[in-house]
């Protein structure tokens, strides 16, 4: 009964690992409107192609705060994504 349970255990963490990974970093600078809205929380697919067109009108966001001026992403958004925010600049890749 013991041997059950273990490995009862041990699927239903296996079954759960990969839901641990589903939010990856994004690069804000780099990353197309369909990985930030696949990638950001908050961030559909509207308010993923309003940074897109944000960062091609004024540069490059030069901290996660900035996206907080772009239409519809607040600091709660910025916030809420700030461990998969990378901010990086196009040269240095």
């Amino acid at each position: 009964m013991t041997n059950l349970r273990v490995l009862m255990a041990c699927l239903c963490l296996a079954a759960l690992a990969p839901l641990a990974t589903l939010a990856g970093t994004v690069n804000v600078n780099t990353a197309d409107a369909a990985t930030l809205a696949a990638e950001l929380k908050g961030i559909g697919v509207s308010r993923a192609e309003a940074i897109v067109s944000y960062r091609e009108q004024n540069g490059a966001f030069r901290s996660a705060e900035d996206l907080a001026a772009v239409s519809g992403v607040t600091l709660r958004i910025v916030e809420m994504n700030r461990a998969n925010i990378v901010i990086s600049d196009k040269s240095s890749e």
